[in-house]
């Protein structure tokens, strides 16, 4: 692990050489669910950097409100702190909300983009109840709330039966996010704008990867996201839920490969 020290101290890894890649881990997880994908890129000739946003696994959160151009900011720092003109970025679900706001305000930094299992509309009026009621729960002390609404979502249906052992392991993840971090994460995702408007204006290369079942993002989100941004490649996992890259690492890692292959050639 390093430490950033620059803006806004960000715990993260950063693995291999050649062209960078940089993987931002959705809510309420940290940059540990991208071990398969950070050993497998690097192997294959990336330089892989994978950080914890604020809040998250082992990055600290300042005191006040978060949003996401603040987790935007972070990236655009650690990329300054580590001499990297651009990088692909590859973001899912919440990284994905962070993945539009660097797409928007700083365009250039990108040299391409991967939105898996993520959405570009914004919270409808329900939704934003929802994580203002569960923010308000966190607050008064019942993390566990956050825990009790995310650990079946997160999977297919199957994985739940199949793959008790993953789903231990990411329920220590989510037991081991600050109150902190769990509050200001739903507050950020509640008030982002909508994305939709931005997608035409996406120029760099864009794959769009969903699940087909994911029960937190429905595939149709991917689907428009992949409708909306020219020339974006779109691919829907069969079998697999929300944490994709975990419950079928091989068929997403060939994904990804594939899509930096295309980038180099």
């Amino acid at each position: 692990m390093k430490i950033s020290d620059k803006r806004h101290s960000l715990a993260y890894d950063d693995l291999g050489s050649g062209p960078a890649v940089i993987l931002l881990h959705g809510y309420p997880l940290c940059r540990a669910m991208w071990q398969p994908q950070l050993k497998a890129l690097s192997v294959a000739g990336y330089r892989v950097i994978v950080p914890d946003l604020r809040g998250f696994g082992q990055s600290p959160l300042p005191k006040g409100a978060v949003a996401m151009d603040d987790y935007a900011d972070d990236i655009i720092a650690l990329m300054d702190d580590l001499g990297l003109g651009r990088a692909v970025v590859v973001a899912m679900s919440m990284g994905g909300y962070v993945l539009f706001n660097l797409a928007r305000r700083y365009p250039k930094r990108l040299a391409g983009a991967v939105f898996s299992v993520t959405r570009a509309a914004a919270d409808d009026e329900a939704g934003k109840l929802r994580r203002s009621a569960l923010a308000k729960e966190v607050a008064e002390g019942r993390p566990q709330a956050v825990v009790e609404v995310f650990k079946e979502i997160l999977f297919a249906p199957q994985t739940l039966v199949n793959n008790p052992d993953l789903v231990a392991r990411v329920r220590g993840w989510l037991e081991a996010t600050a109150p902190e971090g769990l509050i200001g994460g739903l507050l950020a995702m509640r008030d982002r704008p909508d994305a939709t408007p931005q997608l035409p204006g996406i120029k760099v290369p864009t794959l769009v990867i969903g699940a087909e079942l994911d029960r937190a993002v429905p595939a149709e989100h991917s689907r428009a996201i992949a409708a909306g941004i020219p020339g974006a490649h779109l691919t829907i996992l069969p079998g697999v839920g929300h944490l994709a890259n975990l419950e079928n690492p091989e068929a997403f890692n060939s994904l990804l490969l594939e899509f930096l292959a295309s980038l180099c050639g």
